[in-house]
């Protein structure tokens, strides 16, 4: 199984995973209009693979079999006073 890998120009830190090189027949229209205009970035082959950089290899594969596409959204932002205060016992 491959994947083809698309980076938004709207939104940053944000990936489309699809079946086919640019085929996104069964990404909703919506989504589309969010994403902007995807900018290729990698095939990447799944089968043999054990883990995904920044997403669940699992969940990318189910993804794909059953709605076509897989949105891989940036990471939460990190709150460094919060942590900074956990490290230091404060609240």
């Amino acid at each position: 199984m491959f994947c083809v890998i698309y980076r938004s120009t709207k939104r940053d830190q944000t990936y489309l995973y699809v079946e086919k090189k640019d085929d996104f027949s069964r990404v909703p229209e919506e989504l589309m209009q969010g994403f902007g205009q995807p900018k290729l970035v990698m095939i990447l082959p799944l089968d043999g693979r054990k883990k995904l950089v920044n997403a669940d290899l699992d969940k990318v594969k189910q993804a794909l079999a059953d709605q076509g596409y897989y949105l891989q959204l940036p990471p939460p932002p990190e709150n460094l006073l919060k942590q900074y205060l956990a490290e230091n016992g404060k609240k």
